[in-house]
């Protein structure tokens, strides 16, 4: 690429399943997909492939019908949910997995990891999602109240693992849209290897400040 980009990745075939009343069933979500995809939607994430068989059925057959976006699966940080996501978007002309992992201290506590833990647990499911997949995205849930030099150490981890994509999630609508730039700007200035890849940034609405993702390529 000669310039910088917006790419679209929408997220309602996953997260938004989480708001209340806002299920689809299979053929619904076959339908939204599609639409999607038509639009020239650059990433669709379709669903969670470990979370249930209606889950992986439906990324799986959005996968299977895809003609122009690059379809994705979330997975967390284990291989299990790494090798199923994989199961599930391998035919899709563009497949992509997406895995994450908690990195802030509350988050770090749920799993009983310390840091060099987390940071061997990183390297070792990230590399092995880039071994399945050459399309890979990671996500340090949490990112906004992550501590920085440990946000930067991880971030560098999983880029050198092989992650083509970086999203910095405000999981809990902690922070501004403001900082939250600012944030990715340093990390982008910081981090050795990040103007390599994509950075992407999750925002929630927990404060009013407007939800979504979008992800920007330099």
């Amino acid at each position: 690429m000669t310039q910088d980009r917006v790419l679209i990745f929408d997220t309602t075939l996953r997260d938004g399943e989480q708001s209340p009343g806002a299920t689809m069933n299979h053929a619904e979500k076959l339908e939204l997909a599609e639409m999607l995809d038509d639009m020239g939607v650059d990433i669709i994430e379709a669903g969670f492939p470990i979370a249930s068989e209606g889950d992986f059925n439906a990324v799986r057959e959005v996968a299977k019908r895809s003609k122009n976006s690059v379809i994705c699966g979330l997975a967390r940080a284990n291989i299990k949910d790494i090798d199923r996501c994989a199961e599930a978007v391998q035919h899709a002309a563009q497949p992509r997995i997406h895995t994450f992992i908690g990195t802030s201290p509350l988050h770090r506590a749920i799993p009983n990891l310390n840091k060099n833990e987390m940071a061997d647990r990183i390297y070792e499911t990230v590399t092995h999602a880039r071994n399945l997949c050459d399309n890979v995205q990671w996500s340090p849930m949490d990112a906004t109240r992550t501590e920085y030099d440990y946000l930067c150490r991880v971030i560098e981890i999983a880029i050198k693992a092989g992650a083509s994509t970086i999203n910095i999630p405000d999981t809990v609508g902690y922070t501004a849209p403001r900082e939250s730039a600012e944030l990715i700007a340093k990390l982008i200035k910081d981090i050795p290897g990040a103007t390599d890849v994509i950075f992407a940034t999750h925002c929630h609405n927990d404060l009013g400040y407007g939800d979504g993702q979008l992800t920007c390529c330099s």
